[in-house]
């Protein structure tokens, strides 16, 4: 009867500890059908355009006490061709394992930047192919998107709205190459700060970012990025500043713009956005672009929805970006439509 009984009892105990853990699979499949040009024309399916596909893992332990361990494994891939969004990582989106309590939250691996952070939100700014950010090539929306080898600590809430966070990187890498600790030398090493204060319909959001850029240590990588948005219920409205610098550079690449968005129904929304890229090529007097971007999106359910992009950039002489950052000659206008579905689970 006692063996029975300590049975019954490890039972229970194995399947408390059991529940106290929640793992899930979730991700984002987004195609579309566009035409880019630039150079010349291009007709494709292509990925992403909407959305960055994904395929994740995450998950969730209760430790007791308010003390919870969590982690997330996410793997970008394309959904034109099947590969996988950056041959040189798998799990190049985030890569992490930390733990969350009244600390704080304290997170250790390869995620978002604090402004790159701030640069992907879709709701807010985005920094997908045809957004501005990514088209701009800005540290936020492309070069330090996310980083490796990251410690990064968001403060507990001090009060309501209010999300702090402080990031340090031992090897940021690029949003191409894995970073890579070095003996002696402090190349890839840089730390990022973020504040975002949400509260209604008002939300404010600043972030800064600084990475030896160098092996030797003679130059750094820095950017600043802040908004505002307001939510007037018919349409938000939302303004942005970000500059991009680097030590020893005479120029700084500076974007600044405007997007409104619309719900036209429970379904349909509409998104219009004009930007100015300043010191696009940092080596010319006439190297601006302006960045026109359209969005529509419908839901056919929580979901999935259909949508429809648009996008123009206009290149001064010494300028060259391009929509997809498709290669576009200098002083060129280069633009990009696409249609497309984009369904999460």
């Amino acid at each position: 009867m006692h063996k029975k009984l300590i049975a019954l009892a490890a039972t229970l105990l194995t399947a408390g500890a059991a529940s106290a853990q929640s793992v899930s699979l979730y991700g984002v499949v987004d195609a579309s059908f566009e035409h880019v040009k630039g150079t010349d024309g291009v007709t494709r399916i292509s990925s992403d355009n909407y959305a960055s596909s994904r395929l994740g893992f995450k998950g969730t332990e209760d430790l007791g006490d308010g003390l919870k361990a969590r982690f997330v494994l996410e793997h970008g891939l394309k959904v034109d061709n099947g590969a996988q969004n950056n041959g040189a990582r798998f799990w190049d989106r985030a890569a992490w394992v930390g733990l969350e309590g009244a600390f704080g939250d304290l997170k250790l691996g390869r995620i978002d930047s604090a402004i790159g952070l701030l640069a992907g939100n879709t709701a807010i700014l985005g920094a997908q192919g045809y957004d501005d950010f990514k088209i701009a090539r800005t540290f936020a929306g492309d070069t330090y998107r996310r980083v490796d080898n990251a410690i990064t600590y968001t403060l507990p809430t001090l009060t309501p709205g209010l999300t702090l966070q402080a990031q340090y990187t031992l090897a940021a890498g690029t949003s191409s190459t894995p970073g890579a600790e070095t003996a002696d030398s402090d190349l890839g090493k840089g730390f990022s700060l973020s504040g975002q204060y949400v509260m209604g319909p008002l939300a404010l959001g600043a972030a800064y970012i600084e990475i030896e850029a160098n092996a030797a240590g003679s130059y750094e990588d820095s950017a600043a990025l802040a908004y505002a948005s307001y939510d007037f219920g018919m349409a938000r409205l939302t303004g942005y500043y970000n500059v991009d610098s680097r030590s020893g550079a005479a120029e700084q690449k500076k974007l600044l713009g405007a997007k409104v968005w619309v719900p036209v129904s429970a379904d349909l929304s509409f998104q219009a956005g004009l930007s100015q890229v300043q010191n696009a090529a940092k080596s010319s007097a006439d190297d601006d672009a302006l960045i026109l971007a359209l969005k529509v999106n419908y839901s056919l359910s929580k979901r999935t929805s259909v949508y429809g992009l648009f996008t123009s950039v206009d290149n001064e002489d010494g300028s060259s970006l391009g929509v997809t950052n498709i290669a576009t000659p200098a002083g060129d206008t280069s633009t990009g439509l696409a249609v497309g579905i984009r369904h999460a689970f």
